[in-house]
């Protein structure tokens, strides 16, 4: 009588083991966050600054508050996403060498990425307006993920660097890193200097 009741205990937790889908077990990856991108909307940003563009509604714009900054320096903040694009402008005053030295400055504060960046890649784009842009992307563990340049060489310097004010890698950033580099090309195209 004492059999029985064992095999009949063995059976069924064998029987219940065989039912689970463990045979077929397939370990998970490591997780990443989860982003929802929305389709983007744009609106025209006031006309309180030299320039103007078209910005996704889905981000505010503040005024850039560091102590050094300048009064048309402004973040594109992307609060969902803990990212901010900030522009930094300056008059070129029809000055060859402040534009030189103003030029000089973007690219070493770009190269300062070298020491974590496994990729630099710039590309010159010509814009819908005629203008044209140097786009930075960088890759690897970097502050800023992609900068730009822009400029008419006479009157108007426009420089701009995307920030995620997050400890997440890089790597699980990538679709919120594309999301907004797409913003950055449309502000690109709509850019128009103010007299």
């Amino acid at each position: 009588m004492i059999k029985y009741p064992l095999t009949l205990l063995t059976g069924l937790l064998l029987l219940a083991c065989g039912s689970n889908s463990s045979d077929n077990y397939i370990p998970k990856p490591k997780g990443f966050p989860r982003f929802d991108l929305p389709t983007p909307i744009y609106k025209l940003l006031d006309p309180t600054h030299p320039y103007q563009f078209e910005y996704n509604t889905i981000a505010r714009i503040l005024p850039d508050t560091f102590a050094k900054s300048e009064p048309d320096w402004i973040f594109i903040n992307y609060p969902a996403y803990k990212a901010s694009v900030q522009l930094t402008y300056k008059p070129v005053l029809k000055d060859m060498n402040r534009l030189r030295a103003m030029l000089e400055d973007s690219y070493k504060l770009a190269s300062r990425h070298n020491i974590k960046a496994s990729a630099i890649e710039q590309r010159k784009l010509r814009l819908k307006s005629g203008l044209e842009a140097s786009l930075i992307d960088l890759s690897g563990e970097v502050p800023s993920q992609v900068q730009f340049i822009t400029t008419d060489s006479t009157t108007h310097f426009l420089r701009g660097a995307l920030y995620f004010n997050t400890a997440t890698e890089n790597d699980s950033l990538q679709p919120v890193i594309q999301y907004i580099r797409k913003d950055i090309l449309h502000l690109l195209n709509t850019l128009k200097w103010r007299k």
